[in-house]
C-alpha cells in the first residue's frame, strides 16, 4: 500500500471512530442546539453573498463536487444567493482545471456547467445582487414553488440536457414539502452523485425550538428523508459525511445514489 492509500485508510478509521463515539456525537448535537439560539449559520458569506449554512457542510459539498464533477447543480431555496454563488464558483474551478489539463483558454461565459436555483420568492434586491455577481453567468434562477408540477417539469426538462447532476434541497422544511421535493428531484441525481437534504438537524433540536415555523420535531426534513429512503433502495444515507463533520445541519441528509 502506498503513502496516499495509507493516509486514506487512516482517515477512514478516524471517521469510523468518530461515528462510534457516542459522547462526541452528543456534544456536537448539544453545541448545535446552543449555537442555534444565536443564529450562528447567519454569520457567513461566500464571495460577498450571505450563505446561511454551516461552513462544515459547505466544505463537504465541495468534496462532493470534486468527486462527482457535475455539470449541473440543482438547488431549491435561494435566499441571499450565497449557496448558489458557492456552487457556481466550484463549477468555475472545475472549468479551470479542465482548461489546464487540456491546455486551453477559459471562457467563463461559454461554460456548459450551471447552477439552477428555484425559490418561491426571489426578492428583488437578492436577484439584482446575484445577477450582478461575477459568477452570474453560471447561475440560472426559476421563481415559483419547487413542488409546483409546472416548475418540476421545467427543471426536469433542463436536467435532461446534463449528465452529472447534484441536487440540494433547502427550501420549505416541512415533512410534506421535503418529501414532495425528494419525489420530484431525487430521481434527477446521477449515479454516484448525491441528493443533499439540508436542515435535517431540525429533528434533533428541542421540541419547542421552532414556535414561529410550520416545521419542527416529527415534521422535518429528516422524517421526510427516512420516509423516502424506505421505498427507494437506489439511495443510501452516507453517514460517513456527518461523522467526519460532527457539526452539520444535515445529519442523515447526504443521500448517495448507488444504483
Amino acid at each position: 500500500m502506498n503513502e496516499i492509500d495509507n493516509f486514506r485508510t487512516e482517515v477512514a478509521a478516524n471517521i469510523e471512530g468518530l461515528g462510534q463515539d457516542e459522547e462526541i456525537q452528543k456534544l456536537s448535537t448539544s453545541w448545535i442546539r446552543s449555537a442555534g439560539k444565536h443564529k450562528w449559520s447567519y454569520n457567513f458569506s461566500w464571495m460577498g453573498r450571505p450563505a446561511i449554512q454551516f461552513p462544515n457542510d459547505e466544505w463537504a459539498i465541495q468534496e462532493i463536487i470534486w468527486e462527482v464533477q457535475p455539470d449541473l447543480i440543482i438547488e431549491t431555496g435561494i435566499a441571499h444567493g450565497g449557496s448558489l454563488t458557492f456552487s457556481a464558483s466550484m463549477l468555475a474551478l472545475l472549468d479551470m482545471c479542465d482548461a489546464i489539463n487540456k491546455n486551453e483558454t477559459i471562457n467563463p461565459k461559454q461554460s456548459s456547467r450551471k447552477v439552477l436555483g428555484i425559490d418561491i420568492d426571489v426578492r428583488a434586491h437578492n436577484r439584482r445582487a446575484i445577477e450582478e455577481h461575477p459568477m452570474a453567468s453560471r447561475i440560472d434562477m426559476i421563481e415559483g414553488s419547487s413542488i409546483d408540477p409546472e416548475i418540476v417539469n421545467r427543471v426536469t426538462d433542463i436536467a435532461s440536457g446534463y449528465e452529472n447532476i447534484i441536487v440540494c434541497l433547502d427550501s420549505n422544511h416541512t415533512h410534506e414539502h421535503v418529501l414532495a421535493e425528494l419525489q420530484a428531484y431525487a430521481p434527477l441525481t446521477s449515479l454516484g452523485s448525491y441528493c443533499i437534504v439540508m436542515d435535517t438537524v431540525i429533528e434533533d433540536m428541542p421540541s419547542d425550538g421552532f414556535p414561529d415555523r410550520p416545521w419542527g420535531v416529527g415534521n422535518s426534513p429528516k422524517t421526510a428523508v427516512h420516509k423516502y429512503v424506505e421505498g427507494h433502495s437506489e439511495f443510501e444515507i452516507d453517514r460517513t459525511i456527518q461523522h467526519k463533520l460532527l457539526i452539520t445541519v444535515a445529519p442523515d441528509g447526504y443521500l448517495k445514489r448507488v444504483r
